[in-house]
């Protein structure tokens, strides 16, 4: 299949933007990042109290050569709130199937692969792999709702997943309340979306059809999500569709809207970098290890108690360097294919490539070498009586 380039993302006609909720819109207004200097930086790292201005200048040029006392700030927060420890997780993709034409993804409506969806009884022998394995944080994934995947397919892929796990989350559609009510019922305990970008214009280019292209009811599914009693919300940014540095910002923005207005749910930050895909997506953004690094970095400064979580998608090396340094949360282990860890090799191609392939063994063993430890399990299950 040819490559698609950025600027072949959409062949839809351009449509109106979307509009930009009031917690984005109405915010300070963004000094020129040059504006900046050293003293900013050395002022904005010595207050106890920070404001959206200094994560404006915690992702501003002149804060590039402060990364390394950065770090150790960062690093600091990391082992105050979560200790010498590194909550790990593993996701599971139970489908393929794709109603969505997003440009960036292997499994868009459009690729030419093999599409497959888990019945309810590898499912089972899926999830009791992956026990073996020692994870007992599972994330379950589907593309688009679509007649292969729907609600109460993914319903009832989470009453079986939780018979065998304590945590049970979803990657999936963006749903009503009652819907996320529903999978609260059936066990869930979290939810993941990411905004993929918070431009309103890149997201219709790069969102061709289907429905995710809709702006405002994906940015709206947070909400909806902590409404209905999801104990744990996971947002983030695609990072290398638009300027890292904005959209950085607008995720920050995010999770402080979320948890001021939700503050008895969780919020979780995830850093995903655009990887190679069967369709051959190339970021028209790319983003450097160094520029992730201080990105995340400038999030644990400005949220010290929040898990920021960094997937497979990246090097050994990199999440090696993370682990710890405001990193608080990773998956292990991860297949990106439909199924993959019953079976010696899964029959579908991967969402996209990963980086990291070490096994649960051989990551966890590397943590313990940087004096960190890896959790599998960090909660239980309280039932008082009146």
């Amino acid at each position: 299949m040819p490559s698609i380039r950025a600027s072949e993302a959409s062949s839809a006609a351009p449509a109106a933007p979307a509009p930009r909720p009031d917690w984005l819109t109405n915010l300070p207004p963004p000094e020129d990042r040059d504006a900046f200097g050293p003293d900013d930086v050395r002022q904005a790292l010595a207050s106890t109290v920070r404001s959206p201005r200094d994560m404006r200048i915690f992702l501003s040029p002149a804060a590039d050569a402060f990364l390394e006392p950065m770090a150790q700030q960062a690093e600091e927060m990391t082992r105050r709130h979560f200790g010498r420890t590194i909550s790990l997780y593993a996701p599971l993709y139970l489908s393929n199937h794709c109603t969505g034409g997003c440009a960036y993804c292997g499994f868009a409506s459009d690729r030419s692969i093999p599409r497959k969806r888990l019945s309810f009884a590898e499912v089972d022998a899926e999830v009791t792999a992956m026990r073996r394995m020692g994870l007992d944080e599972i994330l379950l994934l589907t593309g688009e709702r679509g007649p292969h995947a729907d609600y109460d397919y993914l319903c009832e892929c989470v009453r079986r997943a939780a018979r065998q796990c304590d945590a049970v989350t979803v990657e999936a559609f963006a749903m009503d309340t009652e819907e996320y009510e529903g999978l609260v019922a059936a066990g869930c305990v979290g939810v993941t979306l990411y905004q993929e970008t918070y431009d309103p214009l890149p997201y219709a280019r790069f969102h061709r059809w289907g429905p995710k292209r809709d702006y405002s009811r994906r940015l709206d599914a947070p909400e909806r999500i902590l409404r209905a009693g999801m104990r744990q919300v996971g947002i983030g940014a695609l990072f290398g569709l638009r300027d890292p540095w904005t959209e950085a910002f607008d995720l920050y923005s995010h999770a402080v809207h979320l948890r001021r207005s939700f503050w008895r749910g969780g919020v979780s930050i995830s850093f995903p970098r655009l990887r190679p895909e069967y369709g051959g997506f190339t970021a028209p953004f790319p983003v450097t290890d160094r520029d992730l690094a201080r990105i995340i970095v400038a999030f644990r400064l400005m949220l010290p108690d929040v898990h920021l979580v960094l997937s497979t998608r990246e090097s050994p090396a990199f999440r090696d360097g993370m682990a710890g340094l405001g990193i608080s949360k990773m998956s292990v282990a991860s297949r990106t294919t439909v199924g993959g860890y019953a079976a010696e090799q899964a029959d579908t191609p991967g969402q996209f490539t990963l980086s990291d392939e070490r096994d649960v063994v051989e990551f966890s063993a590397a943590l313990r070498r940087r004096g960190l430890d890896p959790v599998f399990k960090n909660w239980d299950g309280v039932f008082c009586e009146a």
